[in-house]
Order: structure tokens, then sequence, then C-alpha cells
């Protein structure tokens, strides 16, 4: 062997050495080294293992190893940090769980061992699949200088390296990144892609994706049509799948050369995928958090407002928003819900020039700024913009609601409230299978749209609530209805909606005058009504209305 294939053998073999120093740099997940020395920091890893007292140890050699549940200074913690020790561990992940650092560091420089503190928060599985990756990402990291996380900046990188346009795609089709290399071929379903941040075809749905999760390496997935055809990799951590590279076949020269690549590629695109849901987890969870902070809890509002940069002199609304689809909790209503966000948020953007958007539950929630000598008409602009474009998202139609401005942060629940009580009121009258020849367009309307129905089913609910019409005569014709199938609540309907005139009413039924005197005075007679009083009228009609719109239908006058 001469000189220069020594010193190639040599480079590769230290380069196939992970260091622990090289696992925590590439994990950033917050953990604190009690014992840190330039020997430990050296130690090679080989891979990570959940720790189990009861498990029998065979190789352990380089193994960094997580402690769930372990307490320092209890007898399992000391066991397992001298069988680590014995057993040439890399290190051990604890939680202080109330210890102090300095008695973590005096037990791990007890037993000559690094010892790594882990957030009390932090998510196990989460640390293993770190671990692992950062494990493999580091002996294969061929993209450096690249921020873990930084999709775009790897998808650049991995074009640049296998010559071809690439996209990393998440399992809910949602593009997470893509390269913008210029120079390098692309097609229409690329641009559409990359346009809406989202694949036209779901990937649970889609056999091209289903063709790549099923191969632990590259794969080529030929063109269709005018489609230019494409490499594409599964990525996954720790057993879990992640999503997938997409990569613009560069040609057959290049082909073989570029899936090589690719496939070399996937631990370390795995690490940075499993950074950038962290992040983006974060950034979602805390923005969800300091809304949910502005609109349920008023003594703190003022820090959210200043957390998010909102100015609280100015008035603000919120702005609720959901899907109206007959399942929930399946794959495509997650799908939906979270392409429902990112479509909030670009026209909020678009509008505003800033988003305050967080899916909350089920319900994705929007800050609208109200500036200008005519908020409303803003408001209802960026309304009336989701329900156009939500054809793009979802086959199923969109329910928006606003609620009234606050005019102070402290006043946001109440505008909150609204909101949701107009977006309810919107998918009841929505719910239910489409009418014939065609499906339901979005509904969305601010709260003063709806101030008069709304109203109503608030005097409703109190009725039933405090039992004021448990034994009035609207109880007893609904009764006998029910129990001797008797239409004269229809008849006592349609004699209020007609203001109490029978030619009215008549036409209104397509029956005779004599007919409709007949019903009235059966309906007068049978409860013992008097009609041409007006509180009685008002009451029965309160009733009538109120239960109509409890039932979702359409009020009667509307009618």
């Amino acid at each position: 062997m001469d000189a220069m294939e020594q010193d190639h053998s040599e480079r590769e073999k230290n380069a196939a050495v992970v260091r622990l120093a090289d696992c925590i740099q590439l994990m950033q997940a917050d953990l604190v080294h009690a014992n840190p020395t330039p020997e430990n920091l050296g130690r090679p890893v080989s891979d990570v293992l959940m720790y189990d007292p009861r498990d029998e140890w065979t190789s352990i050699d380089g193994r960094i190893i997580l402690a769930v549940g372990m307490v320092c200074g209890s007898p399992d913690f000391d066991q397992l940090l001298h069988r680590a020790a014995n057993s040439n561990a890399a290190a051990v992940i604890v939680k202080a769980h109330g210890a102090t650092l300095e008695q973590l560091r005096a037990a791990a420089v007890r037993h000559d061992l690094a010892v790594l503190v882990a957030p009390g928060g932090a998510d196990w599985t989460r640390l293993v699949a770190l671990a692992r990756t950062s494990v493999m990402g580091a002996a294969v990291d061929a993209v450096s200088g690249i921020r873990l996380g930084d999709l775009y900046a790897f998808a650049n990188a991995a074009a640049s390296i296998t010559n071809g346009a690439a996209s990393i795609v998440d399992p809910l089709g949602r593009v997470l990144g893509y390269s913008t290399l210029p120079g390098q071929p692309i097609d229409e379903l690329r641009r559409a892609t990359t346009l809406s941040l989202q694949e036209v075809d779901p990937p649970a749905f889609d056999a091209d994706f289903k063709t790549v999760y099923a191969s632990p390496r590259a794969v080529l997935i030929p063109g269709e049509d005018d489609e230019l055809a494409r490499l594409g990799l599964a990525v996954r951590a720790g057993g879990e799948l992640l999503g997938s590279i997409w990569i613009i076949d560069p040609g057959e020269d290049r082909r073989e050369a570029a899936l090589d690549a690719l496939t070399r590629m996937a631990p370390l695109a795995g690490l940075h995928m499993l950074h950038a849901r962290s992040a983006s987890d974060f950034g979602e969870r805390r923005n969800g958090d300091l809304i949910r902070t502005l609109v349920d809890d008023p003594a703190h509002a003022s820090f959210a407002a200043a957390q998010l940069g909102l100015d609280p002199t100015r008035g603000l609304a919120v702005a609720a928003f959901s899907i109206i689809r007959p399942e929930a909790g399946s794959l495509e209503s997650v799908r939906d819900i979270h392409r429902l966000l990112h479509l909030v948020t670009t026209v909020c953007n678009l509008q505003f020039a800033t988003s305050h958007s967080a899916l909350i539950g089920s319900v994705v929630y929007a800050l609208l700024p109200c500036e200008g000598a005519a908020p409303r008409s803003v408001h209802r602009r960026v309304l009336a913009d989701i329900g156009a474009y939500s054809h793009t998202i979802s086959a199923f139609p969109v329910a928006a609601a606003v609620g009234g401005i606050a005019s102070r942060v402290e006043d946001l629940p109440g505008s909150r409230t609204e909101a949701l009580e107009t977006l309810a009121y919107l998918l009841q009258r929505q719910a239910g299978p489409p009418a014939a020849g065609g499906g339901r367009a979005s509904a969305v309307g601010l709260v003063e749209d709806h101030r008069v129905p709304l109203n109503l089913l608030k005097i409703g609910a109190f009725i039933a609530e405090k039992g004021l019409g448990d034994h009035d005569d609207f109880a007893r014709i609904r009764a006998n209805d029910a129990q001797q199938q008797t239409e004269y609540l229809d008849t006592l309907r349609e004699y209020l909606a007609s203001n109490g005139s029978i030619s009215t009413m008549a036409a209104r039924l397509h029956v005779h005058n004599n007919t409709v005197r007949y019903r009235v005075a059966r309906l007068a007679k049978d409860f013992d009504l008097d009609l041409d009083d007006p509180q009685k009228r008002l009451w029965l009609w309160l009733r009538l209305a109120t239960m109509d719109l409890a039932a979702g239908a359409e009020p009667a006058a509307a009618r």
C-alpha cells in the first residue's frame, strides 16, 4: 500500500469514529454535561440503549444509555453507573428529578463516566430518536456547515450533490423545504408543489410514495406524461417515518451516483428533519400557548401580547376557522386542518404583513388587527379570501367567523367567545349531506351578521336551563304531536310566520282559506290557546324560533 492509499484509508477509519462530543452537538437537546473532560468527550459512540435493570447486557461498549425513571442517589442509579462504567459505555443520560448538578457530578466522577442531564420536561422517545440519528448522522456527515433543521439549506446541499432539484416532504404531504439552485430542470408538478407547499395527492394514497416508503434505499420513480422522473428516499429516525426526499432525475449517466449519494444522506436527513420538526413544534406550541393565554387568561394577556409583538393600544378581533366534514380524527382530517392553518397564515400575512395564528384543538385561530377606517371590511375580505381558496386545501368547505373588536387585549376572551359561537352556528347550519347537484360552499361571517339567531339561541339555552318551558302550552303541543302524530306545531309555526293572516297562511300552504281557519280553530280549541293575546304569541314564537335554531333548521320566517 503506497502512502496515498494509506492516508486515504486512515481518513476513512477516522471518519467512521463518532465521538460523544459530536453526538451532543448534533442532538441539540439542551443536555448539560455533569463532568466534561477531553477524555469522556472523545469517547467513541456506537449506538443508543434504553436502560431496563432487568435486561441482560450483552454489548454495551460505546453506547449512550438513557436512564428512564432513574433517580440520582437511588440503588438502581448507582448500579446503572457501575455497570455502565465497567461495560465501557459512552455516556448515561438522566433527568435530575430534584438532584443538584453537584450531586450528579460527584456520581459521574466517582464512576469515571460521562453523565448528561436532560431537561425535566424532555420526551424520552424524542431523545432516543435524536441520539440514535445523531450517531448515524455524525458517521456520514457529508453535508457539513448547515444549521440543523434548516431544510431549505439541506435541500440545496442535496440538490448540489445529486445534480437534481430537491424537495423534502412530510408524511402529510407538506413540502418542508426545496432547493433553489439555478439552472436545474423542473416540471409543472414541481412548480405546483413548491408554490402551494403541498403535494397534489396525499402520500397515504399515492403509489409512488408507497414505493419509496417500502424501500430501504433511494429508488427511481419513472415519470408519467410530461412529468420528469424522480429519485425518492424515505427518511426515518428510530423506526419512525419522518417523510421523504425527492430529487428530479439528473439523467442516466449520473443516476447511479445520485441514488448512492441520496441513500447515504438518509441518517443526516433524519437528523435535520427531527430538528426541524422540533423547532416547528416548539414554534407552533409557543404560538398556541400565547394565543391561548390571550383569549383565556386576561390577567396575563398583556404579557402574551408583548411576547407576540402586539400593540395593546390597537384593537384586535379573534377569528376562528374549521373544516366542515362529517368525521374527525382521520389522517385526512388532520391533514386538512393543518393545511387550513397554512392557508390562514398565508392570507393574514398577505393582508396584514404579519400573522398571529395557531391550531388549538381542532380550531384554527387568528388575531386580526383593526387598522384603518373600516377594519370590519378588511376582516370580511380576509374571510372571503380564505373561503375562496378553501377548495385548494380540502374537498370539504370551510367555516370561518370573526368575533367583535376588542379594544383592549383583556377583552379578547369575549371576542373569542363570539367567534366560537358564530362558528358553531355556521357549522350547524352547514351540517349534513350536501344538496343534490353539488357540494356546499364555505360558510363565513362576522358575529354581527348573525347577531339575531345567536341571541335567540342564548334565550333558548336560558329557557331550558331555568326550566321555564317545561309545562307551558308549547310543551303540551309538542308532546301531543309526538304521541298522536299530529302536526299542530307546523300549523302554529305557519300561523305565526304569517302574522295571523289567514290568506297569507293559505297561500304559503297552498290550501283553501277555510282549511286554514279550521286548522287554527282546532289548535286554539284543543289546547285552550288565546292566539289574540300578543304576549302569548310572543312566547310561542320565541319557543318555536329557539327550537328550530337549536335543531339547525332555518328560522321559520326565512323558510
